[in-house]
């Protein structure tokens, strides 16, 4: 009975963390998309905004702060990191387009010649070269990085709740019958898709350091659990991929004892 309460408050826990985190994410990404809807939004009107650059930090802080809950000091010291992240991604979506003024003295190109929509690099590169109209641009770039965030906020609460569920035993199940680190390659997926969203400088220089320190996370933590759960662990990893979940080979297995 009280092993059936802890799954019950831990899927309650996850069920709300993940509204309140998806809800926030679907504010933002909406009222992006909605106000780059909207025609011709000049550079004065977008730029200056702080209190969205305090209100969009806050949420994907509060995302980094209770579904990837940093748990050591090592992780603490990559959540500052990733907060860094946040910041100066929010504070030039927003703020002040350091990259932006950078990229129309470079192009001579004017800098006030940058509204809403054409702060989305990815967006006005395309129309640029004459792929897709500017408009479209922007609903196509939104729709990816909205859908490639989606998935890894996914996949850290679903990382979490298993984690939370198993307490002091080894997650095996649910995700983490595909996955060994969905929380990591979550997190991941948020720096990939918000570059994809609005790419910087900062932020393309922030996140290869990003994703080589998760990717460094993830091995230690297998020589953690290797050393903690012994041969569970092992033939748990020779089962289960760390990142990417690829079919594996019949020959792996057979050796498993998966198939005849």
């Amino acid at each position: 009975m009280d092993q059936g309460g802890t799954k019950l408050r831990s899927l309650l826990r996850t069920a709300l963390s993940i509204a309140a985190v998806g809800a926030a994410v679907a504010v933002f990404v909406d009222q992006l998309a909605g106000r780059a809807a909207e025609p011709g939004i000049p550079f004065e009107r977008w730029y200056g905004n702080w209190k969205s650059v305090a209100v969009a930090t806050g949420l994907f802080a509060l995302f980094l702060f209770t579904l990837a809950r940093p748990r050591r000091r090592r992780e603490w010291r990559h959540a500052g990191l990733y907060s860094a992240f946040l910041i100066s991604l929010f504070t030039e979506m927003f703020g002040v387009p350091l990259t932006i003024y950078l990229l129309s003295s470079l192009l001579g190109l004017p800098v006030h010649g940058f509204g809403l929509r054409e702060s989305h690099l990815w967006a006005y590169l395309l129309s640029r070269l004459g792929v897709i109209p500017l408009a479209q641009g922007v609903w196509l770039v939104m729709v990816v990085s909205a859908g490639v965030i989606a998935l890894g906020v996914c996949l850290v609460a679903l990382g979490w709740h298993h984690v939370y569920a198993a307490r002091n035993e080894l997650a095996t199940s649910g995700i983490y019958g595909f996955l060994r680190h969905p929380q990591y390659l979550g997190l991941m997926l948020v720096v990939l898709g918000f570059l994809v969203m609005w790419p910087t400088l900062p932020t393309v220089l922030i996140a290869p350091i990003l994703m080589a320190v998760y990717l460094r996370l993830a091995r230690r933590e297998d020589a953690e659990l290797e050393e903690r759960f012994g041969p569970a662990f092992r033939g748990y990893r020779e089962r289960v991929p760390a990142f990417v979940p690829w079919p594996r080979p019949r020959a792996t297995l057979r050796k498993l004892g998966e198939m005849p």
